[in-house]
């Protein structure tokens, strides 16, 4: 899968850019991007929206395990990977019948949240169980919403394109040769959705920070996102609820910072 947003819309951590504001590999445009994708797959859709951003799909091996599958309803686009656990009782919740897919679940579980605010973003997508990946876009809002289960069985990343538009993709080889180095894995158990931080579902009073990756030579060459055991964001707990909804466990879920990771906020 390919998604591909112009910044004023997608505006996405700082911190992705940082390794090519050092003066490291070039990463490709936006058209050279869509033509790499297009030459790799014998099948494909692409959803062309607003301002030369897009969505894109390839039919190419897709997999039993981890099936791939594009819906558009009512103006929102969604790219879903993976499976849910629990489809058949979501359908009953959102009021869908027995042939909705994982996909047209999500954009309902958009809609409602969207729809009858207030609603916690994190409690919307916490009720997803199972490996999933997905990438949604409401044209009509210019909302932008990415998220990633909490396992991280299903595979995404992000990056930074040559001209600054925002790239997801499940394949880290392709990400990589179309964003050089501004591009890190999404991490798992996170939602990003513009216009607001990138934040943890499960843990959400815990702030995701960006590590840097140094090579050998002591440059940034990647950066990657973690939840921080240590900072707690202050919050207003919601009327009538007998318990927060942030749960007291916390796990780090890219791994502990190595010695040769930097916090950024020390750039």
């Amino acid at each position: 899968m390919l998604a591909v947003f112009e910044k004023s819309i997608a505006k996405p951590p700082e911190e992705l850019s940082l390794p090519s504001s050092m003066g490291l590999e070039k990463s490709m445009t936006r058209e050279q991007i869509l033509e790499n994708f297009r030459s790799s797959c014998t099948e494909l859709t692409v959803c062309n929206l607003a301002n030369r951003n897009f969505m894109a799909l390839s039919e190419d091996d897709n997999s039993f395990e981890h099936p791939r599958s594009i819906v558009v309803v009512d103006d929102v686009f969604c790219i879903f990977i993976g499976t849910l656990e629990n489809t058949s009782d979501l359908r009953r919740h959102y009021g869908l019948q027995r042939q909705a897919t994982e996909a047209i679940v999500v954009v309902e579980a958009y809609k409602v949240l969207r729809d009858r605010a207030p609603y916690p973003t994190d409690q919307v997508i916490k009720d997803l169980q199972g490996n999933f990946a997905f990438v949604l876009f409401d044209a009509a809002s210019g909302t932008l919403f990415a998220a990633r289960d909490r396992n991280g069985g299903v595979e995404l990343h992000w990056g930074l394109a040559g001209d600054g538009y925002l790239v997801f993709s499940n394949n880290p080889n392709f990400i990589k040769e179309a964003c050089g180095n501004s591009h890190s894995p999404f991490p798992p158990g996170c939602i990003f959705k513009n216009g607001s931080e990138l934040k943890s579902f499960d843990h959400p009073l815990h702030k995701v920070r960006a590590i840097a990756r140094e090579d050998d030579n002591g440059s940034i060459c990647g950066v990657i996102f973690q939840v921080d055991l240590y900072t707690r964001l202050h919050s207003i707990l919601r009327t009538g609820s007998a318990a927060n909804w942030a749960d007291e466990t916390v796990v780090i879920f890219e791994g502990e910072s190595r010695p040769d990771e930097k916090d950024l906020n020390a750039f």
